[in-house]
């Protein structure tokens, strides 16, 4: 490792270390962005959608040159039982032309551009390096550590930590307690390898267009839910569940996400796909209440680290972005004072909690408790729900106002007319 002194330096090049690195650069600072994987992209993993916001703020043209797999035109909801499913979905073909609402990525492919772009910009990328530690000076971090000896350590006015949901970096900066089960999610995903004629064929979409579809009802009760998402020549099919849920069930994640791709709705979908890689990532489930003290003395947090993202808002790597702009302009301001404490790197928690990402959280603060204690959203509401559809189309010469009193009988067998109330009202206040 180089043994000058930087004005910044980023642990992880994930979308918000990446972001942070490039708008620093971008202004004249010098940076070093350190990766732990062969190359950024190596190690992560997410569904597949991004949305042009923010990054379209800081690259306007960023579209014309990412490597972008499908512009989503289609977004789906599935609700499956055992042996039925009901879709909803939103199709519009204007966000098949410029600029592009939404789009599918592949991490190794986009990470690695990205990276390339904040190189351009002046930042220095080093891969394959673990920081294992924090270099303080009289409660200062002024550096970091990646082994023993003076040869691994580096130094910087600042570190931003980018480094996950898992951060020991942000534990050792005594910012963070080590993770709790109850606040992430374990992702596991598979990439299928497909034709894209089929994949347009199967999927009803055009040329380059996509499909972004969320599942639930297939994680026995568990909080969580499954995704497919149709990328260029691959379809990316996962499950994400709250790691408590799964510790508790005593469920092994990779038996989940096969039963979940031999599901009787599902397994058409992705008939004729070839398996080509296999990830897990934890994702950050806490929400508003989890977000920890993002900044101390020559250190922010961002992104996954800073538990600013969450399966939940279905926005994880859009708000892991807009942390990583604002940790950038805040060591901006910080090198044009000359002041790196505490007292000017707040700023970014002032930033934050002004703008969408925070606000966002705010608003949904209550969901993830709502949803991690209503295992009935996972399990009996979609089986409720397909069966009374199932009721209402059964063509058989029973009167229709029979077949909904057969309905509301077996709501009050599995639910609750006064469950379902207070489950109804609860969730019009978290969506209001």
């Amino acid at each position: 490792m180089r043994s000058e002194k930087f004005d910044a330096i980023v642990v992880g090049a994930g979308p918000a270390g990446t972001t942070a690195a490039y708008v620093m650069a971008k202004a004249g600072l010098s940076v070093a962005l350190l990766e732990r994987g062969d190359y950024p992209g190596a190690k992560n993993m997410y569904g597949g959608a991004m949305y042009r916001w923010p990054l379209e703020s800081i690259i306007p043209d960023f579209l014309a040159k990412a490597p972008i797999e499908r512009r989503i035109v289609d977004h789906r909801l599935m609700i499956l039982s055992k042996s039925s499913g009901l879709t909803m979905n939103f199709k519009d073909l204007a966000f098949a032309k410029p600029p592009y609402n939404a789009f599918t990525v592949l991490r190794a492919k986009f990470d690695r551009w990205y990276a390339g772009i904040a190189e351009e910009a002046g930042a220095l990328l080093v891969t394959s390096t673990n920081v294992t530690d924090l270099i303080r000076d009289k409660g200062k971090v002024i550096g970091i550590r990646a082994g023993s000896g003076s040869e691994n350590e580096l130094y910087g006015d600042v570190v931003i930590v980018a480094d996950g949901a898992n951060s020991k970096l942000a534990v050792k900066a005594g910012l963070r307690r080590p993770l709790n089960p109850k606040e992430v999610a374990l992702g596991i995903k598979e990439t299928l390898e497909l034709d894209p004629v089929v994949i347009e064929s199967r999927f009803n979409l055009g040329r380059y267009e996509g499909a972004a579809i969320q599942i639930i009802g297939v994680t026995h009760g568990m909080m969580g839910g499954g995704f497919v998402y149709t990328n260029q020549n691959s379809l990316s099919i996962g499950i994400v569940v709250l790691l408590e849920h799964l510790i508790r069930m005593k469920m092994r994640p990779y038996d989940l996400l096969d039963e979940f791709k031999s599901h009787p709705i599902m397994a058409p979908m992705i008939e004729g796909g070839e398996p080509k890689e296999y990830s897990a990532h934890l994702v950050p489930e806490a929400g508003y209440y989890g977000i920890p003290k993002l900044c101390m003395d020559g250190l922010l947090l961002v992104g996954d680290a800073a538990f600013l993202t969450s399966s939940v808002y279905q926005e994880g790597v859009n708000m892991a972005m807009a942390s990583g702009i604002y940790a950038g302009r805040t060591v901006i301001e910080a090198k044009e004072r000359g002041d790196y404490s505490l007292k000017t790197l707040s700023n970014y928690e002032k930033l934050l909690r002004s703008s969408y990402v925070v606000r966002e959280l705010y608003h949904l603060r209550n969901l993830p408790e709502m949803f991690a204690n209503n295992p009935r959203l996972f399990s009996i509401y979609p089986d409720m729900i397909n069966y009374a559809i199932r009721e209402l189309l059964t063509m058989n010469g029973e009167l229709g106002r029979y077949k909904r009193k057969k309905i509301v009988r077996k709501v009050k067998e599995r639910i609750g007319l006064w469950r379902l109330l207070l489950d109804l009202v609860g969730i019009r206040r978290l969506l209001l």
